[in-house]
């Protein structure tokens, strides 16, 4: 059986604000399934990536090819319908239940004026029961936890029914159990749904145990990129993060376990 081609190639991708340039000449490929992981330091240009590739941004040079299309000639609700996208933080002044929440990853579906079918309800209810988060339907997003909240965003993002997930910082201000809660709900997500992930990583151990592949940037150009033992040498971390770095083995999968020290003179 011949191997599925890359679902996402980035050619010379570049992007400014105003006259300050952020990216600069990026080339990737984002396999078919899996997870890819962007690690760099504060500044670098991962958030400013994603939006790139989700169109809330618009590059100011290079191309992006998403699917076998031009990512510039794709409708955003047909995009909406391929790509999942998970930001950062995601706030709302108003107190939607749990499954209103979910439900809005319909909205790519929608007929103008229409409510949802019970065809959508099905989508939102599978969507929720693969993520754990069937149980909160009722209860209102404000007064989730940090891990309880991340979960029902996932499940907002595959109600999509998306090809592809963008994640920013999926862990961030989450405690060691809720952050390996989400890493195994993608890791099953990938094997059950066939989804590929991308997702940006701040902490380099989490990122070397679960992605296949992780882009490195660092002040808008990619310092390095391949399999996580690959980037994540002593040398590469050193030079992009500005610390001392001893890589070892990570007893129970053998990959790359990284220990920091500050350089001398710090």
């Amino acid at each position: 059986m011949k191997a599925a081609g890359p679902i996402l190639v980035v050619e010379d991708l570049s992007f400014s604000f105003g006259k300050r340039p952020v990216l600069a000449g990026l080339n990737f490929t984002v396999p078919t399934g899996g997870i890819t992981g962007i690690i760099g330091p504060n500044g670098s240009g991962k958030t400013t990536l994603l939006k790139c590739l989700n169109k809330t941004l618009t590059p100011t040079g290079g191309r992006v090819t998403f699917m076998g299309q031009d990512l510039s000639r794709i409708k955003l609700r047909t995009l909406a319908r391929l790509m999942g996208v998970v930001p950062q933080q995601w706030t709302t002044p108003f107190a939607f239940t749990v499954r209103e929440v979910v439900m809005m990853g319909r909205f790519p579906y929608l007929r103008r004026w229409a409510g949802e079918s019970e065809a959508d309800r099905a989508v939102v209810r599978e969507a929720m029961q693969a993520t754990n988060t069937w149980a909160l339907a009722d209860r209102l997003i404000t007064e989730l936890s940090g891990g309880e909240r991340q979960r029902v965003l996932i499940a907002q993002a595959l109600a999509q029914t998306p090809r592809l997930l963008l994640l920013d910082e999926p862990t961030s201000h989450l405690d060691v159990n809720q952050t390996l809660e989400i890493c195994a709900l993608l890791e099953r997500l990938i094997r059950t749904k066939g989804l590929t992930v991308l997702a940006v990583f701040h902490d380099l151990n989490l990122a070397a145990r679960y992605c296949q592949q992780l882009i490195m940037l660092k002040e808008g150009y990619i310092y390095a990129q391949g399999a996580p033992e690959e980037v994540l040498s002593g040398p590469n971390v050193d030079a992009v993060f500005g610390v001392k770095t001893v890589v070892g083995a990570e007893p129970f999968t053998g990959r790359p376990y990284l220990y920091f020290f500050l350089n001398q003179g710090q």
